[in-house]
C-alpha cells in the first residue's frame, strides 16, 4: 500500500483539519503482536516516514501513533517511535511558531531517542538514530533563528 500524500498539509490555525477518519485505513496495517521488523516495514510506520521527510508533521504523527500503540512497552522500538513522534510535534509547533513549545518537545524527543538508543543501537525500526539526532539539531537551529527573529 502506497500512501499518497496529502493536498496540504494540516497546522492548526492555519489550515483546515483534514476528515476525520482519513488515515484509519493507514492505521489499520498495525496490529497488536507484529515485530519490529514488521511494525517498521508497515504502510503506517513508512508513510509517517514520508510525511515527515516532506513537511506533514501533523499527519506523520497521526501515523506513527499506531505504530507506537503496537510496540511492545518499554521496548527500545517504542521508545524510538515516540521520539519521532515527539520530533514532528516540535516541528509542527515551530511551524505554528511557537517555539517554547518546539524547543520542549525536541528536549522530550531526544530523552525518548536516548533511551531507545541506550543499548548501542545504531539503527531502530529501519532508521538511522544519527539521522534522528541530525534532525533533532537541525529543529533547535531553526527554534534559534525564530527567537532571533522575534527579537
Amino acid at each position: 500500500m502506497r500512501v499518497p500524500l496529502p493536498p496540504y498539509a494540516y497546522v492548526p490555525g492555519r489550515t483546515p483539519r483534514h476528515d476525520e477518519g482519513r488515515w484509519d485505513d493507514v492505521r489499520a496495517t498495525v496490529k497488536l503482536g507484529m515485530d519490529a521488523d514488521e511494525l517498521a516495514a508497515s504502510p503506517a510506520f513508512t508513510a509517517g516516514m514520508a510525511f515527515f521527510e516532506n513537511g506533514y508533521f501533523w499527519e506523520a504523527h497521526e501515523v506513527w501513533e499506531a505504530v507506537w500503540m503496537a510496540c511492545p512497552p518499554n521496548s527500545a522500538e517504542h521508545r524510538f517511535v515516540q521520539a519521532l513522534i515527539q520530533l514532528a510535534n516540535a516541528e509542527l509547533k515551530l511551524a505554528m511558531e511557537k517555539p517554547r513549545a518546539a524547543l520542549r518537545l525536541c528536549a522530550i524527543a531526544e530523552t525518548h531517542l536516548d533511551e531507545a538508543a541506550s543499548g548501542g543501537a545504531a539503527n531502530l525500526c529501519g532508521v538511522r538514530v544519527a539521522w534522528v539526532r541530525d534532525r533533532l539539531a537541525e529543529c533547535r537551529c531553526r527554534i534559534t533563528k525564530l527567537r532571533e527573529n522575534a527579537l
